[in-house]
């Protein structure tokens, strides 16, 4: 049978309900005050882009939550979404002081996201584009959180970006690919409509190589940023792959944020064939979609998994199953739909997958959902530019300061250039490359703070990322030292 949506309105909602809430002001105070302000503190050092944690989170112990806001997005443009959807356990939480004093670390993701989310609700700008304009124009192809992050920076450093995106609307993966239950898409749309503020020029609908060629935006621009991210998933290449229950992860999950959540077709029983994080959105979601049962199926252990245990538990709470050490030799129809899925059993020899012969079995299953990996852009990325560098992953070949490719005009960061890495990463690689470009035009050296996130300090930026050696926005700086450091 064809599936279908599973609950109504009021159900869904409540089942796809932010899972961790915000902050109340009282709540906010507390773990504000549990911070041990550090000046050299670790959990800056964790951050791919250097936020300066210990200063946002004493603006927040004294009330200060606009500057608290400007210090985080000075460093982040996307501190939002990343306070929702960073893996902070393992990145600045991980490394925190307080974690090793007292077994439980300052909640920084919470914190941020409370001092961003009341600036975004009280439309309060802390983030200005640079007065002085340098009139060069960027062609910033993806508008995802690479091309984000780079555009943002370049509109503070007083050049003309303008986002190419194919999508209706920008925000990559945290507009379409991120659980519901972790961040609404509108978090993301908000940060878009910042960015836009600041004078960002936006062409979504629009694909490159397609609707506009290349050497159109190599004449028409003096550098073009290249953030096209990662492509679909792989094919199985087993029987029955073809149905049409039978659907990609980003997908799935792409549905549920593009549409009413009780509209959201989902099968009764769901296999999600993976072991990655997105693996684990999608059998959560199911699962709180209505399925009644939802299993992850993974080739090797558990302790193989690349998903974070923090979010394997999570789908263990959901109630999701795990089948371990089994592998999908067909995907079984019954009048044209899915009705099972046949498994092998696996081994590991050697470190190689090996199917175990004679045991197969089938297990009942009526919607199949493949995270298996996205496929990279080689294809696409030789499209497009011919003589672009890649190496044998098929991710391009960059400076890892600048983002400069071996095409001089043109620069990189995110998944097609890292291989698939963290919505942080791609934001920080993003913003390299923008001051990479900015050197590129200028021909010079820069140093000196973008917007001095605590006096006598840079910017907290860990050493070697790029960041430790900010570049100099003299007007934002004078802004900053009138308004008391607000």
């Amino acid at each position: 049978m064809p599936i279908s949506p599973r609950l109504g309105p009021e159900a869904a909602a409540a089942n796809m309900a932010d899972h961790k809430p915000r902050y109340k002001p009282q709540e906010a105070l507390l773990e504000a005050n549990r911070c041990l302000f550090c000046f050299d503190a670790p959990c800056i050092q964790a951050c791919p882009t250097g936020i300066d944690i210990p200063s946002f989170i004493k603006k927040i112990a004294t009330g200060n939550l606009t500057g608290a806001a400007r210090t985080i997005l000075t460093a982040n443009i996307l501190g939002a979404s990343c306070a929702r959807v960073c893996p902070t356990q393992v990145l600045c939480e991980g490394a925190c002081v307080v974690l090793d004093r007292e077994g439980d670390p300052v909640k920084i993701g919470r914190l941020q996201r409370y001092a961003t989310d009341f600036v975004t609700e009280k439309k309060i700008s802390v983030i200005k584009a640079s007065a002085k304009k340098t009139g060069k124009r960027v062609a910033i192809i993806g508008g995802g959180p690479a091309g984000l992050g780079c555009a943002a920076e370049l509109a503070q450093l007083g050049h003309n970006p303008v986002i190419f995106e194919k999508k209706p609307n920008a925000g990559g993966l945290n507009t379409y690919g991120i659980a519901y239950y972790k961040m609404p898409p509108q978090v993301s749309l908000e940060e878009v409509e910042m960015i836009q503020d600041l004078g960002v020029e936006f062409r979504c609908g629009v694909e490159v190589g397609k609707d506009i060629p290349v050497a159109q935006l190599e004449k028409e621009f003096d550098a073009i940023f290249v953030g096209v991210g990662l492509s679909g998933s792989p094919k199985l290449n087993v029987p029955g792959e073809d149905l049409p229950e039978v659907l990609d992860a980003l997908r799935f999950i792409a549905q549920i944020r593009t549409q009413p959540l009780h509209k959201v077709p989902v099968g009764e029983r769901v296999a999600v064939i993976g072991g990655g994080n997105t693996a684990i959105d999608a059998v959560t979601q199911a699962r709180r979609l209505g399925a009644q049962d939802a299993a992850i199926v993974y080739r090797r252990t558990q302790s193989d998994m690349s998903a974070y245990e923090f979010e394997q538990e999570l789908a263990k709470i959901d109630g999701a199953r795990f089948l371990f050490n089994v592998v999908p030799v067909e995907i079984v129809s019954h009048g044209g739909h899915v009705s099972g899925l046949k498994l092998a059993r696996t081994t590991s020899v050697n470190g190689k997958v090996q199917i175990l012969p004679g045991t197969e079995f089938i297990e009942p299953f009526d919607m199949v959902i493949k995270a298996i990996g996205e496929e990279k852009q080689a294809g696409l990325l030789k499209k497009l530019f011919p003589n672009l560098a890649l190496d044998r992953r098929g991710v391009i070949v960059r400076n890892a300061d600048t983002g400069q490719t071996n095409l001089p005009k043109v620069f990189t960061g995110g998944d097609c250039a890292n291989g698939g890495r963290e919505v942080v990463n791609a934001v920080a690689e993003g913003k390299k490359a923008a001051r990479g470009m900015h050197v590129f035009f200028a021909g010079q050296k820069v140093s000196g703070p973008v917007q001095p996130s605590r006096l006598g300090v840079k910017d907290g930026a860990p050493m070697g990322s790029g960041f430790d050696k900010p570049i100099r926005v003299p007007e934002l700086e004078e802004e900053y030292f009138k308004s008391g450091g607000k």
